[in-house]
């Protein structure tokens, strides 16, 4: 569904309790005790459950006794019975119910679908069954069966399971953590991960959300409510069950390798989301990242007590993937005399175990102004001469004096090789992340590079059509469509040429022969341009050639050819007797003393849709599992990223006398890759393996694509795949006002932000007003990015820009509902444009959206003292009627449909 009514989750004004309880006395009688302690000051009630003699929770015997409308009900009761009671809680005006259970709990199909249809007609919001519950601290609302009661603090933490809602608790709780709400998701009926992370997303309680999963059912909602969260707060994720996932039927390499778990990993990534392991790690990651901005890089500078703590420190970030910064040499020449004697002033620095606590601030300083450093790490051990609480108060004040004026701030981690409890007062007062260890420390460092790389791919937004890159998308989509038309799953070799050549993969030529002879007379016209040949066999059913020996290579005659086809047809016959052989294809070996193997492929994940792999390719491909995942689209800077996560790219970017591969030409070649995923929904997995990388660029030596009817859904494109929507380049266009001027259109990008706030310089005050509904006084970072960065598989804003300056004259934007059935539409032109006829093109421009992405219904809020926004409205179609909330405001409704076709 939506956020709609969740606040009756989280804060409701009342709320009761509905047995009979089926699960014993213990349970009511600890959720009674939790909601009687934990500070709610709204009403409650019991409905057929006792409630304690000279308590202020009032109980009933029926739903209808009620003395109050409850917001939120916690129902214990049986499942049969829930369709009724929800039916009757909603009529009574509940917004909310939380099916709660001491444990692991499951209502049938049947059940749930019941009790959700008696939700419907109310919007009421179901939580559970099998839910732990609620607890909202700021509220005083403790609903909920957990081990301990949740303190008071700034994370929101949603898990399904009740048993990892334990676990946190009680290391919170140990550990002095505290929570702005907390929810148990149990069996997700209704409300789900999705619609929390929206809720939260907007919660000013909220600083970072973590959350709890093992599977999402709704991937493409979650990634869309994930990217909108991940923009404004930190998003950290613990995902468990990768362990018992298995290898369902895949057809080709990327197939087998793209495990679930790998691509939640890039799923997660691409959403801005910093994915950890366990507990510790989890809050260990959202302290760092919420304390401290991302890292401009992974250059990380150590200072330390000792060498061995430092060596220790130097070696985890090997293992890790940091790098140890190249220090300046202004740097060296400012730490010689503060480092240990007869130690050098290379990174890391290490001092002496009884250098004065005003030594660390000096060095932290120094190691701080770097140009060559991207944060500092201090690992410092306890000392009988040296007091380490002085030590974490120097740090402070040297990273405080290192914070001010200009340029980007580093951080500065600190590492207590101490006992419990850590002197770490004066590093918490400076907002300083503080360990216990240095490998803590340095995989805290790990987290806010981790946590850069996630937001830099999370304000990417690569075009449905790269720049510069033309495609004959047409022409691919008929061949695929006659394939599957004449009943056939896999491309034929030919027909794999051809389609790689629509989108400009450079491919070694090929060509099929049916039998030994026709190939031995093939082979006898190639071998005229090739020294030696390559034979492959071609059969659906054994898409993986090099296992049943299907290749053979360096044949120097047309003899050789016919002797090495007759051998193989008639083994392969033996072997494999129900095979069905297409026939044997011939190809020039392709020689490149510098070329690398690569392998690039697409799958098919059941929740995300495709991914796109990249690695080191060859036969043993799976073996060796250097292998990266992504999520299409891509642009060139995604694509590159993904190159450099392999072990491969350092074999690509040469190395002594070897030159250096074409990276440009690979990263092209999986922009191109990831067109065919948004082009050919039809394309169910493609390998391209191996392909050969060298200084003249990048030539496939073997590619198989396997095919499928693609899944009708709603929305403006009703067959694609992809779990993230492109940047929709298609709606780039020009407009004609009725003034006769031309204005470009095109949708919002992330790079819009600063072009938007000079935009709104030029929007009068009133006007403004109009817009927002109160007056605006900033345009700061956190306002202008809720506009700008835009999931357009939920919302589409469109800006009218002056052609050649860019400069944006006006914009309207579209929201759309989870359920994709209604969008909320708003419009703002320059003040001094009125009466051009902007705004109204841009309205029907939004309309004309609305229509081709399946959206039925749009409505909007207007001020009634907007009276040209009103008579626009009435004259495209929308019905006006005044608002239930507020007098002061108009609904206008346009059923999509009836509209007529504008722009």
């Amino acid at each position: 569904m939506t956020i709609r009514n969740l606040e009756a989750l989280f804060r409701p004004a009342s709320l009761a309790v509905v047995g009979p309880g089926r699960f014993g006395g213990e349970v009511p009688k600890l959720l009674l005790s939790r909601l009687a302690g934990g500070g709610f000051s709204g009403e409650m009630a019991t409905v057929a459950c006792p409630a304690e003699d000279g308590s202020r929770i009032r109980a009933v015997g029926t739903i209808a006794e009620l003395p109050f409308a409850p917001d939120l009900a916690l129902y214990l009761g049986r499942p049969e019975n829930a369709p009724a009671a929800v039916a009757a809680l909603g009529a009574a005006g509940t917004r909310a119910v939380a099916a709660l259970s001491p444990g692991y709990d499951r209502w049938d199909e049947a059940t749930v679908t019941a009790t959700l249809q008696a939700a419907r007609p109310h919007t009421l919001r179901l939580l559970g069954p099998g839910s732990l519950g609620i607890a909202a601290p700021a509220a005083g609302l403790a609903a909920h069966l957990g081990v301990c009661e949740a303190g008071k603090g700034d994370l929101a933490f949603i898990a399904r399971s009740g048993t990892v809602v334990n676990a946190t608790l009680s290391w919170a709780k140990a550990n002095g953590i505290g929570f702005s709400a907390i929810a148990s998701l149990g069996q997700r009926t209704d409300v789900d991960v999705s619609d929390l992370l929206d809720w939260f997303a907007l919660d000013y309680r909220t600083r970072a959300i973590l959350v709890h999963l093992e599977t999402i059912a709704n991937p493409r909602k979650f990634l869309s409510a994930a990217r909108v969260a991940a923009r404004s707060k930190p998003v950290v994720v613990l995902r468990s069950g990768a362990s018992r996932e298995r290898i369902g039927e895949r057809v080709t390499h990327a197939g087998r390798i793209a495990m679930q778990d790998a691509v939640y990993d890039a799923a997660l990534a691409r959403a801005g989301v910093l994915r950890v392991g366990d507990i510790d790690e989890m809050f260990e990651a959202v302290e760092t990242v919420s304390r401290v901005k991302p890292v401009a890089g992974r250059r990380l500078a150590i200072l330390a007590t000792g060498g061995s703590l430092a060596t220790l420190a130097a070696d985890q970030l090997e293992r890790q993937g940091g790098q140890l910064a190249d220090l300046d040499d202004g740097t060296a020449g400012q730490l010689a005399p503060l480092r240990r004697e007869g130690q050098s002033c290379a990174n890391p620095l290490t001092l002496h175990e009884t250098s004065p606590p005003a030594r660390y601030g000096e060095a932290a300083k120094v190691l701080l102004t770097d140009p060559n450093v991207d944060a500092v790490l201090a690992v410092a051990a306890p000392s009988a001469f040296v007091n380490l609480e002085e030590i974490a108060g120097e740090l402070a004040k040297a990273h405080g004096e290192t914070q001010s004026g200009y340029g980007r701030r580093k951080p500065l981690l600190v590492a207590l090789a101490a006992g419990a409890p850590l002197p770490r007062q004066p590093l918490d007062a400076a907002r300083i992340p503080c360990h216990g260890s240095a490998s803590e420390a340095v995989r805290s460092f790990m987290h806010l590079v981790r946590y850069a790389d996630a937001r830099e791919m999370l304000m990417a937004a690569p075009p449905s059509l790269p720049a510069g890159f033309t495609t004959d998308s047409e022409s691919a989509r008929r061949l695929v469509r006659g394939a599957l038309d004449s009943g056939r799953t896999w491309l034929t070799p030919g027909e794999i040429a051809e389609l790689l050549s629509c989108y400009g993969i450079k491919q070694a030529p090929g060509k099929l022969a049916a039998t030994p002879d026709e190939a031995e007379v093939l082979a006898r016209g190639m071998l005229m341009q090739a020294e030696r040949l390559a034979l492959k066999l071609v059969s659906p059913q054994l898409p993986f050639k090099s296992d049943v020996g299907g290749v053979v290579l360096d044949l120097a005659s047309p003899e050789a050819v016919r002797i090495a086809a007759a051998t193989l047809l008639e083994r392969i016959g033996t072997a494999h007797p129900a095979a069905e052989i297409t026939g044997i294809l011939l190809q020039p070996m392709v020689r490149s003393a510098s070329g690398t193997e690569i392998f690039i492929g697409l799958a098919d994940d059941p929740g995300f849709g495709p991914v796109l792999l990249f690695g080191h390719g060859g036969t043993g491909v799976e073996v060796m599992g250097d292998v990266a995942l992504a999520l299409p689209p891509l642009d060139l800077n995604l694509a590159h990223a993904l190159i450099r996560q392999t072990r491969v790219s350092r074999l690509l970017a040469g190395f002594r006398n070897r030159p250096a591969a074409d990276l440009d030409a690979i990263a092209l070649t999986l922009v191109k890759v990831a067109q065919i995923a948004v082009d050919l929904p039809e394309v169910r997995e493609l390998d391209l393996n191996p392909l050969v990388a060298d200084a003249a660029g990048v030539t496939a030596l073997d590619a198989r694509i396997a095919l499928r009817e693609p899944e009708v859904h709603r929305g403006r494109h009703p067959t694609s795949r992809l779990a993230i929507a492109p940047y929709p380049k298609e709606w780039e266009k020009q407009l004609q006002l009725k003034d006769g001027s031309i204005v470009d259109i095109r949708p919002v990008r992330p790079e819009d932000e600063e072009r938007y706030r000079r935009f709104f310089e030029n929007v009068s005050p009133h006007d403004l007003r109009l817009r927002f509904f109160a007056p605006v006084k900033e345009f700061n970072h956190a306002f202008m990015q809720r506009l700008v960065q835009l999931d357009y598989s939920r919302a589409m804003a469109f800006a009218a820009l002056t052609p050649g300056t860019d400069e944006i004259l006006g914009v309207v934007r579209l929201h759309a509902d989870p359920d994709h059935r209604t969008g909320e539409y708003a419009i703002i032109v320059q003040s001094d444009l009125k009466g051009r006829g902007l705004g109204w093109a841009l309205m029907q421009l939004i309309i004309d959206y609305a229509r081709s992405d399946g959206i039925e219904t749009i409505t909007g809020e207007v001020l009634k003292e907007n009276t040209t926004m009103l008579a626009m409205c009435t004259a495209l179609g929308f019905t006006v009627k005044s608002s239930v909330d507020d007098d002061a405001i108009a609904k206008v409704t346009l059923p999509v449909a009836s509209a007529s076709q504008g722009a």
